[in-house]
Formats: C-alpha cells, structure tokens, sequence
C-alpha cells in the first residue's frame, strides 16, 4: 500500500479524526473490562493439583507467601516437540516482571500440560526465572 501524500493542514485533519476514533476504542475497551470484572465468579468445587520441582501441589500452595497469583497457561503440550513461539516470545519480558509483581504481593507461575522435566529444561534453555507447573 503506498500512503497518500497531503499537505500538513490535511494530514492534521485526518489525524485529528483518527484519534477520535482512538478514543472511542479507548472508551470501548474500558467498558469491556469493567464487564470483564464484573463477571461472576464461579466456586471451584474439585481437587486439582499441579506437578512443581517441590513435588504435587495445591491452587493455594502455588500463592507461596503472595495474597495474589498469575497464572499464565503456557502452551506446551505433552506430545508437543516445542513450545508455542508466541508464548516463549511473550516468556520472555517476565523476568523483569517478577520483581515487581512480588512488591505487590502477587505470585506468578506458567502452567503446561508438558512433561515436566521437559518444561524445567525449556526454562534452563531460555533462561526463564518464573515458575513452571504442570497440570
């Protein structure tokens, strides 16, 4: 696509329409959030645990000593020969994130379906910090 050359006046304007619609989508975008956060919550009423390097844990133990958790599902199947390229993208800036998410009391684990001694390899590999469970 080649753009379309106009003068400063004309591209002010059709900035300035863009940014309206921006705004819009900004506003939209709040709205869905705040529905997002008013969804209800639903009682999780069966046993689940989790493989860890510490051995099978509960959803409570993965908070560790936090008020709050992340859980962030990391694709990586157990018949998968990699991960997800976008999730191993994404893994990426969490390292930086750790520290900060502990100043606000909030834990932060990836889980997988992935064997895993597989998914501790993958972390040594890329050098990932956070922690990997399995579910």
């Amino acid at each position: 696509m080649n753009p379309t050359i106009v003068s400063a006046r004309r591209w002010c304007e059709a900035r300035l329409a863009l940014l309206e619609q921006e705004r819009a989508l900004t506003r939209a975008r709040d709205a869905l959030a705040a529905s997002r956060r008013a969804m209800p919550w639903v009682l999780v009423d069966r046993a689940y645990s989790f493989k860890t390097e510490a051995g099978i844990q509960s959803p409570a133990d993965l908070f560790g000593e936090s008020s709050q958790l992340i859980v962030y599902h990391f694709t990586y199947g157990p018949d998968e020969e990699t991960a997800c390229p976008s999730c191993s993208f994404w893994a990426d800036n969490y390292n930086g994130t750790l520290a900060h998410l502990r100043e606000r009391d909030i834990n932060f684990v990836a889980v997988s379906r992935g064997p895993l001694d597989t998914l501790l390899a993958y972390r040594q590999r890329f050098q990932f910090r956070f922690r990997r469970v399995v579910h």
